[in-house]
């Protein structure tokens, strides 16, 4: 559930290692919405029950029920890699503003050898039966890349009028994660028009851009706000080193100055895992289970999950129960073994629990 009132201070962070080796949870399974959306990456829902999801395609759609329609008017993406149209978050005043928001890789620009050139962007519209309207850009991270992955990239509002939404360091690692100076690496918070609030952490530095709130990431594809107002981002890691991690204003996560992953050939890129002046994960995962989308469970409907983190694993195909207690996770367990490459998992208003499978489609989570 992506929009959820802040009422309550940050807490802690806490380490813990887990090698993958937890037990898989034998009590749940699955039902197909529908298997007609190859590849889903956001999911939210209108104030109806409607749900809306984006395709990397480039192609948002509408779900009710069994019956999925495509939403025309959807910004064009640069559709190379890992880029696409990526989340979709409703405002949640929707129900007087209408505003739909929606991330995407923007091209559009290119280098002096003539090669296109991407970013991670923003942009939010109104729905008017089957089609976007009105659609305004409120964030382009600067600068453009050349590459075609990192672009991070969700987006979630802390029910005070501030938006919260993560960008990859853009596989660029040595130049943009530590720097202030640029937005690649980072959370960023601004309001919902895309305005900079007077109490960022970086707003009145010369040499920052004002919208960030922490700083030192590498790809970040998952960030909720818990019931108590506590902002929960999972970053992917190089080989090991995911993490799960409590973002806190002005902070440094590390990126690549610490981190318990090493390069993809086995070597070695820091020896660090922890430096003063930088940021602990509260979890990390070594091997990598490549996270991408989260959900913290606050409905009672799937009995103990509530209070629970659930994150998605590209690479090992299931859905990460994270069961935490006081801020730390003191238990893991693989739920949906075997399903797919999770990109998308969402709480609607009714408790259920949806999630989103590349080339299965949606599904939504039974207890058995």
């Amino acid at each position: 559930m992506k929009n959820i009132v802040v009422v309550a201070a940050l807490v802690t962070s806490f380490v813990a290692c887990a090698q993958n080796d937890f037990p898989v949870n034998e009590s749940f399974t699955h039902e197909v919405v529908t298997d007609k959306i190859t590849l889903p990456w956001g999911i939210d829902f209108l104030p109806n029950g409607d749900m809306l999801v984006t395709d990397k395609s480039g192609k948002l759609y509408r779900v009710v029920g069994a019956n999925v329609t495509e939403i025309s008017g959807a910004p064009k993406v640069l559709f190379e890699g890992q880029g696409g149209l990526l989340d979709i978050t409703i405002h949640p005043d929707y129900a007087r503003n209408g505003w739909i928001y929606m991330s995407y890789s923007k091209g559009g620009k290119k280098d002096k050898d003539g090669k296109e050139l991407g970013t991670t962007a923003i942009v939010r519209a109104k729905l008017e039966g089957n089609k976007l309207v009105n659609m305004q850009e409120v964030f382009e991270a600067q600068p453009y890349q050349p590459k075609r992955g990192h672009y991070g990239s969700r987006i979630v509002f802390d029910g005070k009028g501030y938006m919260y939404f993560s960008v990859g360091e853009r596989q660029n690692r040595d130049e943009n994660p530590q720097t202030l100076r640029n937005h690649l690496g980072k959370i960023h918070r601004t309001y919902d028009d895309g305005s900079i609030p007077d109490d960022n952490p970086f707003r009145n530095s010369p040499v920052a851009m004002p919208s960030i709130y922490s700083y030192g990431h590498r790809n970040p594809q998952g960030l909720v706000i818990d019931p108590d107002g506590t902002i929960w981002e999972v970053e992917h890691g190089p080989r090991g080193g995911d993490e799960l991690n409590i973002i806190v204003p002005g902070k440094n996560y590390g990126w690549p100055v610490i981190s318990y992953g090493i390069n993809y050939d086995g070597t070695s890129f820091t020896d660090l895992t922890a430096k003063e002046g930088m940021e602990q994960p509260v979890n990390y995962w070594v091997p990598s289970i490549a996270p991408c989308g989260m959900e913290y469970v606050t409905s009672g409907k799937y009995g103990d999950l509530k209070g629970d983190i659930l994150v998605g694993s590209l690479s090992f195909q299931y859905v990460n129960r994270c069961v935490m207690d006081n801020g730390k996770v003191v238990k893991e367990e693989k739920l949906l073994k075997g399903i797919g490459r999770v990109r998308a998992i969402e709480e609607a208003a009714d408790g259920t629990i949806y999630v989103g499978v590349e080339n299965v489609g949606i599904v939504k989570l039974v207890r058995k």
